[in-house]
């Protein structure tokens, strides 16, 4: 896959069973990401364990311990070139227990598919207030997706099989909701779909005769179409900051055999090159780039919105790991914060929030416990005006300007110069926090910040806390270098027999590797 085209990143959200890997699988192999013979293993592979109706699927589901529990646990990153668009779709969990690793794929996407099953029961068991489709939409326009396609799927389950009704049904009580969020029911297609069986992924169905398309009206241009694909087609391209200095959040950090450390992550602005000298931050380390990949093809430079793997010379696996952020030392490199002074609203909290509360942050690819360590004034939510100084507490609704503190040397940027690095989602207890800020940070940089903040539901009990996989390339090679750690919950000091956790460890060691299990590295 060339650069010619312009790359564009889409995250796919729903309930939980609502076909989301299904549609995804069907989306990439129909478009020529897979071939078909490794389809057709797929569909034996499946067949074997009784799941046939997961072989798509199977597309994204590479770890043994996912497809063994048929559930997408960790982030599966896949690509494919549409008539238009060079595009990597990130297939995002829908099972509460796994919602934070939603988040990191959410908060990196241009536009996000929301697929609701349209099957009888199945659409309003994912509507209601303890499904996952009102969550992600939130969570999606939340973390600053403001393109969304809706696509209504399992329209082969419905009563009768492919009907009209219901897809009119669906698509008034999504369209309300979405309105409620933010979102322009009018700029988003409703596509009625089979992910199964391929009705109007790539082409019109037959079966839907009475679809006459959906239209999208927008200030930057009117679209319509029949299918999903000419849908994702219809995206409007975001604007790349090329003309910033470059940051890039580290995803992870790979020790390859033969090759060294390999840093993966998505450039969000500037420029990354071979030759380049670069910082990490808040590591505070400094070395040289020798090469660039995307999708194992060399590139010349990495723009941004590329998910890249990039070699760096003589530096350890140790020195710099997931959360550090690389900018070009010779350019307004990324450094370290102190504190930060936050805009926050609180949208949904129970009881009040004092001084001295630490929710865990996300902010880039760094999850972080925060102190809010000052309440330095209440704020009204619309105007910005001052109502009270130095409040005692905040509650549901309220806004303030408060001071943060990191627990850990970590790197925040200004909104207003590096959007993706002042965005914040909370990821921590019963809340749902959301969040607009611009104002001063004490930092070893000078910057003002601008923070969004966003809790979601989790367990509180560390035992049902999510055990996380780090991402894994689809190549072998980037296992066998040995730096592949499983993540358990910090509550159980890596006891890991957490979630079954060993088991786990041992099916990616026999898959990948065919060896012994190798130690596992405690938790932070």
């Amino acid at each position: 896959m060339g650069k010619d085209k312009f790359h564009i990143n889409i995250v796919v959200i729903g309930h939980v069973d609502s076909g989301k890997s299904t549609t995804t699988g069907h989306l990439i192999y129909k478009c020529g990401g897979i071939d078909k013979r490794t389809i057709e293993k797929f569909e034996k592979e499946a067949a074997e364990m009784g799941k046939g109706s997961f072989k798509y699927a199977w597309v994204l589901d590479k770890l043994k311990a996912e497809r063994e529990r048929g559930i997408t646990i960790d982030i599966a990153l896949w690509k494919f070139e549409s008539g238009k668009y060079y595009v990597t779709i990130i297939d995002a969990p829908g099972h509460r227990d796994f919602i934070k690793n939603m988040i990191t794929g959410t908060s990196q996407a241009d536009c996000a598919v929301l697929i609701v099953a349209g099957g009888v029961g199945e659409f309003e068991a994912g509507i209601s207030s303890n499904g996952q489709t009102r969550e992600h939409a939130l969570l999606a326009f939340t973390l600053g997706v403001k393109q969304l396609i809706v696509g209504i799927n399992k329209m082969d389950n419905t009563e009768p099989p492919y009907s009209q009704s219901r897809y009119e049904e669906i698509t008034k009580e999504v369209s309300q909701y979405i309105k409620k969020i933010g979102y322009n029911p009018a700029a988003v297609p409703f596509v009625p779909i089979s992910g199964w069986h391929g009705d109007n992924m790539l082409e019109a169905s037959s079966k839907m005769a009475w679809f006459k398309g959906w239209k999208v009206e927008r200030k930057d241009g009117n679209a319509s179409g029949t299918t999903l694909l000419e849908a994702l087609d219809a995206i409007l391209p975001p604007s790349r900051p090329t003309d910033k200095a470059l940051r890039l959040p580290l995803q992870d950090v790979y020790k390859i055999g033969g090759i060294g450390t390999v840093p993966v992550g998505r450039v969000e602005t500037g420029i990354l090159k071979a030759g380049m000298i670069v910082t990490f931050a808040p590591a505070n380390v400094t070395t040289e780039v020798k090469s660039v990949e995307m999708h194992h093809e060399t590139l010349t430079e990495a723009t941004p919105g590329d998910n890249v793997g990039f070699n760096v010379k003589n530096v350890s696996v140790k020195e710099i790991r997931r959360g550090n952020v690389a900018g070009d030392s010779k350019n307004d490199p990324p450094m370290q914060a102190d504190n930060f002074t936050a805009q926050v609203i609180i949208l949904n909290h129970p009881g009040t929030i004092a001084q001295g509360y630490a929710p865990v942050l996300d902010c880039h690819t760094a999850h972080i416990a925060c102190k809010f360590s000052e309440l330095k004034e209440k704020i009204d939510r619309r105007s910005g005006k001052k109502l009270e100084d130095n409040p005692k507490s905040l509650k549901s609704g309220d806004a303030a300007i408060i001071t943060m503190v990191p627990g850990k040397p970590m790197c925040v940027e200004s909104f207003a110069q590096y959007p993706p690095l002042g965005e914040w989602r909370k990821a921590h207890a019963h809340t749902r926090t959301h969040t607009h800020t611009h104002t001063h940070t004490h930092t070893h940089t000078h910057t003002h910040t601008h923070t969004t903040i966003y809790s979601i539901l989790s367990n509180p009990k560390p035992e049902r806390r999510q055990w996380l996989l780090s991402s894994i390339n689809n190549d072998p090679r980037l296992i066998k270098g040995g730096l592949l750690k499983l993540e358990v919950p910090v509550m159980s000091r890596c006891s890991h027999n957490s979630f079954d956790g060993r088991s786990v460890w041992r099916c990616i060691h026999e898959l990948y590797l065919n060896t012994r299990p190798c130690k596992v590295r405690e938790c932070d």
